[in-house]
């Protein structure tokens, strides 16, 4: 079985959720299975120092950016077609949420790269399943926005400390249409309809220990879907 792995470029603040990106390939590789990084052709929104959390006066591209990942292996987006994979994961990141999407800016009323959406849609219309971690649901959600497609997704839960205002992402997922729920680092959702499945993540105070966990048991689930 072959996971497909969307990055959005290499670091938290402006790319791809490394810890979350490399974890997804070790749950892949303890299930037996083999992965596909995928990356975008494109700039990034912008770049940030992960130092001093400040933004730096250079651009980078998310696919050059997402190789550092992926060591070098990794496919441009067009290249790939449904038949290539078994079922998609996308790791968290503020990638998703500036560079697949324009949520970080714009909430649910931000836009989504139409090639992302066209590798989403395509999957969920021929019952392939995805895993989004983190903040990446709301990459699903614009994907599926205006369709007859209402995925149900958690970003974590507001019962328990976290460093994003849980209560406003679900509510702007709502807003997309689809449905929301609540979910503790130690669970994750599946939306068995749709074949989706979300957890938290870096989305709730973590350590890296308590996001393993929670990624291996998403990957898990994935690979069980994949199989009906």
């Amino acid at each position: 079985m072959n996971f497909g792995i969307l990055l959005s470029g290499c670091g938290v603040y402006d790319g791809a959720e490394i810890q979350e990106a490399v974890l997804s390939m070790l749950a892949v590789s303890e299930l037996g299975d083999s992965y596909t990084c995928i990356g975008v052709n494109a700039d990034q929104f912008h770049v940030i120092n992960h130092l001093t959390g400040e933004p730096m006066n250079e651009s980078r591209n998310m696919l050059v950016e997402a190789a550092r990942i992926a060591r070098g292996n990794i496919v441009p987006i067009q290249d790939i077609q449904p038949r290539d994979i078994d079922a998609l994961i996308i790791p968290g990141g503020f990638g998703s949420a500036k560079n697949f999407t324009k949520w970080a800016f714009d909430g649910p009323d931000g836009t989504i790269l139409p090639e992302v959406k066209l590798l989403i849609v395509n999957l969920v219309n021929i019952g392939k399943p995805i895993a989004a971690l983190c903040v990446s649901p709301v990459v699903v959600a614009k994907a599926l926005e205006g369709s007859t497609i209402h995925p149900s997704l958690t970003l974590g839960t507001t019962t328990e400390s976290s460093p994003y205002d849980i209560e406003a992402f679900s509510q702007g997922l709502q807003k997309t249409g689809a449905e929301t729920t609540y979910k503790t680092i130690h669970e994750i959702h599946v939306d068995k309809v749709n074949k989706i499945i979300t957890a938290p993540c870096y989305m709730m105070d973590a350590s890296i220990s308590d996001v393993w966990k929670n990624i291996r048991e998403a990957i898990t689930e994935l690979k069980k879907l994949a199989t009906i």
